[in-house]
């Protein structure tokens, strides 16, 4: 064989080769290929090549990715959600690790002084979420303020053995203000029960005595008994009704008010349970040209509800002040006394409907326990508030704060015609 033949025989081989590697390879990155398609979700398809799997490829990429972005939009919506709950969410991986926590929950999570124990108790929850238990707990914290909290803790999922350990979630909520409701409740009705069974109990006991008696002045006074109870039931139930009617009312009967004649509506309201007391009412009358602009009958409502409760909770012959004060926009309508005052343990909660101070001494002295909250509703409605001053012991003093509005008075100090006025710029003009 000559030089020639040997050398393209040579090249041949090599060219042949290659020829199979290639070959090889290409059946080799084919199956590579394919099992990069399957693993991400798509179906490799014969007789297509490197090049159409290549393309299925990108295809399934641009799918996982479009996906991705879908899945991460539903995680953010989800997170959201999570985070708008009032109530704190804390989930944790079946190794223990917190993995999740949203907003509210943050405050349990390396929490300080009381809520320390509200995060202890969580992560005792989740101990035994992690092993299959729904849970349950209430905590207490003594306060001040004090607060109460209900926690609850589940599986994610079930423990395949007893040995696994499931991923858990803790829900913790603040149940402090539904507690509290639910002892206002329960001071309504203990309160209206006392305040509508005593009196309708002793009209009853009258009614059947006065049958039995047949001296004229013995049945007088069991007559003026009975009218007594029968108006103490009758002034619970206007309390009832008013408190329901300023609480619902979307409008208020807005007119142009002289302060003064608000003061002396009120004055004469409480002036016979003042002299029964022998208590002077002392009155700073305000100037005719002071005024606001609200409805008469709540405001007269709001003020005798202020002296009525400082007159019964004065000792007699003492002396109870309405005074006024003009502060830029606002006018201070202040009711004092020197009465036994409030412990500052109940300052922040005299406005609540029914609460009392000294149960005994109200029951003994008369009321409800409504009449500050409805002061306070009625400041509200007159975009005002109410706030209070007091030392046990010493007296107390309500300071009824409302918006100040310049009214127009004729030269006798009356209120002029209100329907030739109008209102602008906070001020009372002719039309």
């Amino acid at each position: 064989m000559s030089a020639s033949s040997i050398a393209l025989a040579i090249v041949c081989g090599v060219v042949a080769a290659a020829v199979i590697g290639l070959w090889l390879d290409r059946r080799t990155t084919i199956g590579r290929l394919d099992e990069i398609i399957r693993s991400a979700g798509g179906r490799p398809e014969p007789m297509r090549g490197v090049a159409g799997r290549l393309h299925e490829l990108e295809q399934v990429a641009t799918e996982g990715q479009e996906h991705r972005v879908a899945l991460a939009a539903v995680t953010a919506r989800f997170e959201a959600a999570l985070a708008a709950l009032p109530q704190a969410v804390v989930l944790c991986d079946a190794d223990g690790e917190i993995v999740f926590v949203n907003d509210a929950g943050r405050r349990y999570v390396a929490a300080r002084h009381g809520e320390a124990l509200v995060e202890a108790a969580v992560l005792q929850l989740l101990a035994a979420a992690r092993r299959g238990e729904r849970v349950e707990r209430r905590v207490d914290l003594a306060g001040p303020p004090r607060r109460s909290f209900e926690l609850c803790a589940v599986p994610v999922d079930e423990p395949t053995d007893d040995d696994s350990r499931s991923a858990a979630l803790a829900l913790v909520e603040d149940v402090t203000e539904r507690r509290r409701l639910e002892d206002v409740r329960r001071d309504f009705v203990a309160n209206i029960s006392h305040e509508l069974k005593t009196p309708i109990g002793a009209i009853g006991l009258l009614a059947d005595a006065m049958g039995e008696v047949d001296e004229p002045e013995v049945v007088q006074r069991m007559a003026l008994r009975m009218q007594h109870e029968a108006d103490r039931v009758g002034h619970t139930i206007d309390d009832l009704l008013m408190l329901s009617s300023i609480e619902t009312a979307e409008l208020l009967d807005q007119e142009p008010l002289q302060l003064a004649a608000v003061f002396d509506d009120a004055a004469e309201r409480v002036m016979t349970s003042a002299d029964e007391r022998s208590i002077a009412v002392k009155i700073e009358r305000p100037d005719d040209g002071l005024g606001l602009v609200g409805d008469h009958r709540q405001l007269v409502s709001a003020l005798t509800n202020l002296l009525d409760n400082a007159i019964k909770y004065s000792d007699e012959h003492s002396v109870v002040h309405l005074s006024v004060t003009e502060r830029d926009d606002l006018v201070e309508i202040e009711v004092s006394d020197t009465g036994i005052g409030i412990p500052a343990k109940d300052v922040d909660r005299v406005f609540e409907r029914f609460y009392r101070v000294d149960a005994a001494r109200s029951r003994a002295t008369g009321g409800t326990g409504l009449g500050l909250a409805i002061v306070r509703h009625v400041a509200v409605n007159h975009g005002g508030e109410v706030k209070v001053r007091s030392r046990e012991g010493v007296g107390s003093t309500f300071v009824l704060c409302l918006p100040r509005v310049p009214i127009p008075v004729d030269d006798d100090g009356a209120l002029d015609e209100r329907d030739a006025y109008q209102q602008v710029n906070g001020e009372w003009v002719e039309r």
